[in-house]
């Protein structure tokens, strides 16, 4: 009867487990490390115009890239096939080494994207089966599980978009859907990381809240994320290299005659200057929120002014450097790090508001 109750345990390790969340909060750090790197990644794979060089996903099989000539030859004739080459690459002489460059972002970006999976989704199973999940979060952990799922497959939507018709490029509205999922994803895995740290100093701390204030800003940065990634996918980049003038205007010329929802969403010139002069708005309000948690989380407080500055100015150095990949990759990873602190910054006011309340 003792052996068969022992393997009987086996199936049922919650019922002795003992719960960490000191260890699910830097299991959740280290995978929200690795979705910034994702977004850094993702960024040069646009930059370099690499996205397409992949026209098929491969769950398994893709994990390797060519490993012959053979292979080379027949992955490049299927992007030979695509609108992007036909309209494009083949234009400007493309060779075989021309490609392989590209193909290597995509299928760096493909293969960090299954490792984020696997790293997020083993120990997830190991910390259920262990019991080491507090009460009420694993539907939240299930959830930031189904969301990555979620970005991969929008990913993949997203290549689709490029590899029919007469497009050379990604749609924008599908790449910025790609993009923010990830920053979402991203913006999940710090907020949980947060309140497991609260459960390992106190076992009966409550999910932090979020307060109005905190949201308002979220929404503000929201916006300046949206329009940061229209300009990427639409190249609007490229619609002027001066500043603070476009074009030694200090309104860019707009041609409305496609309407004002078309203009407002396609336009390269419009959403340039409105993603350059919204910055300042985003800039206003994590200065707010930076200021209002600045007693209670310092760290928080100078992280949110470090990291929207830094954006700043590498988003000024990239218009300037008429979009130079590595500053445009660095604004971009910047964008991600200023998601991450905005995110501790929020949560540490939901604290401090509830704490205030109490008092």
């Amino acid at each position: 009867m003792a052996t068969s109750a022992s393997v009987s345990n086996l199936f049922v390790p919650q019922a002795r487990g003992r719960v960490r969340p000191l260890a699910l909060a830097r299991w959740l750090e280290l995978t929200a490390a690795m979705v910034v790197m994702i977004v850094l990644v993702g960024g040069i794979t646009r930059l370099t115009e690499s996205g397409l060089s992949i026209t098929e996903w491969n769950v398994v099989s893709g994990i390797l890239p060519p490993l012959s000539e053979a292979a080379w030859q027949a992955e490049f004739a299927k992007y030979q096939d695509t609108p992007e080459y036909r309209l494009e690459a083949a234009l400007g002489g493309m060779t075989l080494a021309d490609f392989k460059f590209i193909f290597f972002w995509e299928w760096v970006h493909r293969l960090i994207a299954r490792t984020v999976g696997l790293a997020y989704a083993l120990p997830l199973a190991w910390f259920w089966l262990r019991g080491a999940i507090p009460a009420g979060y694993k539907g939240r952990l299930l959830g930031l599980l189904a969301l990555g799922g979620l970005q991969g497959l929008f990913g993949w939507l997203m290549v689709q978009s490029g590899l029919v018709g007469d497009m050379t490029d990604v749609s924008h509205f599908r790449l910025s859907l790609h993009l923010l999922t990830a920053l979402a994803l991203l913006a999940g895995l710090v907020w949980t990381a947060r309140d497991m740290r609260l459960v390992a100093r106190d076992p009966g701390a409550r999910p932090a809240p979020l307060t109005l204030g905190a949201a308002l800003v979220a929404g503000v940065l929201f916006v300046q994320l949206l329009l940061g990634a229209w300009v990427a996918g639409l190249n609007a980049g490229h619609a002027a290299y001066d500043w603070p003038l476009m074009n030694g205007r200090l309104v860019p010329s707009v041609d409305w005659s496609g309407g004002v929802l078309w203009t407002l969403t396609h336009d390269p010139f419009l959403l340039q200057f409105l993603h350059r002069w919204w910055a300042w708005v985003a800039v206003a309000a994590l200065v707010w929120l930076a200021r209002r948690v600045r007693k209670t989380d310092r760290f928080a407080s100078v992280a949110v002014h470090t990291a929207f500055g830094i954006m700043v100015l590498l988003g000024i150095a990239t218009v300037m450097s008429e979009v130079s990949l590595w500053i445009a990759a660095a604004h971009q990873l910047v964008g991600a790090l200023t998601v991450a602190a905005t995110v501790r910054a929020m949560h540490s006011d939901g604290i401090a508001r509830r704490g205030a309340r109490a008092a």
